[in-house]
């Protein structure tokens, strides 16, 4: 019975109710009235919602960092340098 009634918790806490989410809104809503200026909307904005999993945001970052990175060395692994025999030669 003690492992039903973890499970049943553990799914509880899975969801939010509907109660919840407004209470969020409304404190979200109190907070943007404080720092709200008079040319921003009465409404506070919504949070934008990524319907992706944490897995591919982290590898959308970690992807862009890698091609930040190849980037910024690109220029310099197309010079070569010269080689013994060109150095001899010159």
């Amino acid at each position: 019975m003690d492992g039903e009634d973890d499970s049943n918790l553990v799914i509880k806490k899975r969801f939010v109710s509907e109660a919840e989410l407004d209470e969020r809104r409304k404190r979200r809503q109190e907070e943007w009235e404080k720092v709200r200026k008079p040319e921003d909307p009465k409404e506070c904005p919504e949070e934008a919602y990524d319907p992706r999993s944490l897995y591919e945001r982290l590898q959308e970052q970690k992807d862009r960092k890698q091609q930040e990175y190849e980037e910024q060395f690109k220029f310099k692994n197309m010079v070569r340098g010269l080689d013994e025999d060109e150095t001899n030669f010159l």
